[in-house]
């Protein structure tokens, strides 16, 4: 049986799936129940210093997209609104009790060296492993020099990294915001700081529905809404790219990342980990099905890895970094041509709209004066449109038919740069 046990900067924990920083991770009983359900970790709700914040009624906003409940979810709550102490204290409590998990501390304070001094020692008191630099907050702390304020200017990442560095024995971990043009700027600012990890991507700046009533935007507090985080499955995407442009990037190459983004299965988890993530960390999902979905990722997770040989997550690990690459590199000599099986095709016609609308005009409807569609090979470039469109499992499967050459952009004859052989 594959062993999931993780050493994450320093940081063991039974598996790789961690609870995120955010409303299921912000008091003692929250906690508890996830580590009985069987999470390897927690980064517990983002404390700051006292007076704690204020946060308002009505804090989630959701997409709803094609019958699916929170596709994305939009979260206006700010850090934890609870005195520090009493954090503190049930941190402390917690890893007493449960010293095999990850227990790891969110912390965002004002970007001013005196106020990460006196907060670092008190949580490192707590016998807690790592701290996390929220530096990625959206909405809500901006204007008050902190979040996405800080982690949107690599000299503060690279600043307050320092610092934390200076007055702390525990790991760090630094959040960074997708919310920039390039995420390998704030990463390198971490490395170069002394950020013994990352973690991305903290939510994006978004306004999720307008209520079409109210005339504002959701969710809506008395008439009024803001832009808020948004995260979920539909985030994803975004999610992987940053973590792969990190780990290939030959300046932060190595670096150790914590995924965050759109996690609610083991799937999901593996494709973080192939390209290179340490661990993962799940909010979402949880908040939508609650915390004993873990049991599949850990279960799913796992015969996976038997199946394909995997005895520890090392063994594939980042195995995905290599063949990410650069368009430009790309081989334009390589040919797919759609197949469609006629035993399996419904006749629903999905591939032919897609393709004759949208596309290249590259599947027929009919054949010998009946509904039949077929794939013209001299019209069909590859594009996969057709079968991403099918709601056939394995109708449509794409074919290779060149003859096995290479050559890309930086090469080709159209390429007014091209490099001279």
């Amino acid at each position: 049986m594959a062993d999931l046990r993780t050493n994450f900067v320093g940081i063991r924990s039974p598996n790789p799936f961690w609870l995120a920083s955010a409303p299921p991770t912000d008091k003692a009983y929250n906690v508890v129940r996830a580590f009985e359900a069987g999470w390897g970790g927690v980064v517990w709700k983002t404390l700051g210093l006292d007076p704690p914040v204020v946060n308002v009624s009505s804090r989630y906003g959701a997409v709803q997209w094609n019958g699916q409940r929170m596709a994305g979810l939009n979260n206006i709550e700010l850090i934890s609104d609870r005195p520090l102490k009493t954090n503190l204290d049930e941190i402390r409590q917690v890893k007493r009790d449960w010293p095999d998990r990850a227990m790891v501390v969110s912390l965002m304070v004002p970007c001013d060296e005196a106020s990460w001094k006196a907060i670092l020692p008190m949580v490192e008191d707590t016998g807690a492993d790592a701290v996390e630099l929220n530096f990625g907050c959206p909405h809500g702390m901006s204007e008050r020099g902190m979040g996405s304020a800080v982690g949107q200017v690599p000299e503060y990442i690279e600043m307050v990294a320092a610092w934390v560095k200076q007055y702390s024995k525990l790991p760090c971990i630094v959040k960074l915001t997708p919310n920039i043009t390039d995420i390998r700027w704030p990463a390198r600012a971490a490395k170069k700081g002394g950020t013994d990890a990352v973690s991305l991507i903290n939510t994006i700046n978004s306004i999720t529905t307008v209520d079409l009533d109210l005339m504002a935007p959701t969710p809506t507090v008395d008439g009024k809404g803001t832009h808020g985080g948004y995260c979920g499955p539909a985030v994803r995407p975004i999610a992987l790219n940053m973590v792969a442009e990190i780990a290939r990037d030959p300046q932060t190459a190595g670096l150790p990342i914590s995924a965050i983004g759109g996690i609610g299965s083991w799937r999901d988890a593996a494709e973080f980990i192939a390209l290179g993530a340490g661990t993962v960390q799940v909010c979402t999902a949880a908040m939508h099905y609650g915390f004993r979905i873990v049991d599949d990722m850990i279960s799913g997770l796992s015969n996976w890895m038997d199946s394909k040989g995997y005895k520890t997550i090392e063994d594939f690990r980042g195995r995905a970094i290599r063949n990410v690459t650069d368009w430009k590199f790309l081989n334009l000599k390589y040919d797919i041509k759609a197949r469609i099986n006629q035993d399996l095709c419904i006749q629903c016609g999905l591939c032919h709209i897609a393709c004759e609308d949208t596309s290249h005009q590259a599947i027929t409807r009919e054949k010998d004066g009946r509904r039949h569609f077929e794939v013209v090979d001299a019209d069909c470039v590859g594009c996969n449109l057709c079968m991403h469109v099918c709601p056939v499992d394995d109708c449509i499967t794409m074919e290779r038919v060149d003859d096995g050459s290479f050559q890309n952009w930086t090469t080709h004859p159209n390429n007014p740069m091209r490099e001279k052989a």
